[in-house]
């Protein structure tokens, strides 16, 4: 079977086309091409390794699922990231719903402070201050330079207009200079 990479346009095509109607190598090609950069996209967003898997899966069922009601084979790339963008919002929320409940029981609990890094090579540097983003940024600057999405599939996506999302990328890339200056110098 010929090369499943997302740069392979006309393929991709093709192999959505066959999964629509059945044949599960064409899927499994779709779920190879697209597995390892999903994961890479929900751990980002959730911060979990454990709930990444999960939500890796639900994206996948959904995606087997409705895959048949796909109007158009070239917008399967964005179709597959807004799905995963969705399930990982939810995940953060419902976590934060979670989250609120344990701090109104636990008053005196601490805050644990980040542990400053003494020797850390750029990669590191630079995936720490995206975890410390907010959600919106780091989703954003994720599937911007790490999944090659441009501004109209991000603006896809999440759902929002271009302009919006020019716009919160320029505050995000703000956000993310700074924080890296900040360790450089601090």
């Amino acid at each position: 079977m010929p090369d499943a990479s997302p740069t392979n346009a006309r393929f991709e095509q093709l192999l959505v086309c066959r999964a629509q109607e059945g044949d599960e190598e064409a899927f499994r090609a779709l779920i190879a091409a697209y597995e390892r950069r999903l994961l890479f996209f929900l751990r980002r967003t959730v911060n979990d390794e454990h709930a990444a898997l999960d939500l890796l899966q639900d994206v996948w069922l959904i995606v087997f699922r409705k895959i048949r009601r796909l109007k158009s084979p070239a917008a399967f790339r964005v179709w597959i990231y807004q799905i995963a963008h969705d399930r990982a919002v939810s995940q953060v929320r419902r976590e934060r719903r979670e989250d609120d409940v344990l701090e109104a029981a636990a008053s005196d609990a601490e805050i644990i402070a980040v542990d400053e890094f003494a020797q850390v090579d750029r990669a590191d540097l630079v995936r720490n201050c995206l975890d410390r983003l907010p959600q919106e940024q780091r989703i954003l600057l994720t599937l911007r330079f790490l999944e090659d999405l441009d501004l109209i599939e991000l603006a896809e996506t999440v759902r929002v207009p271009v302009g919006t999302i020019k716009s919160r990328l320029h505050y995000a890339k703000q956000a993310m200079r700074q924080m890296l200056k900040e360790y450089e110098h601090g």
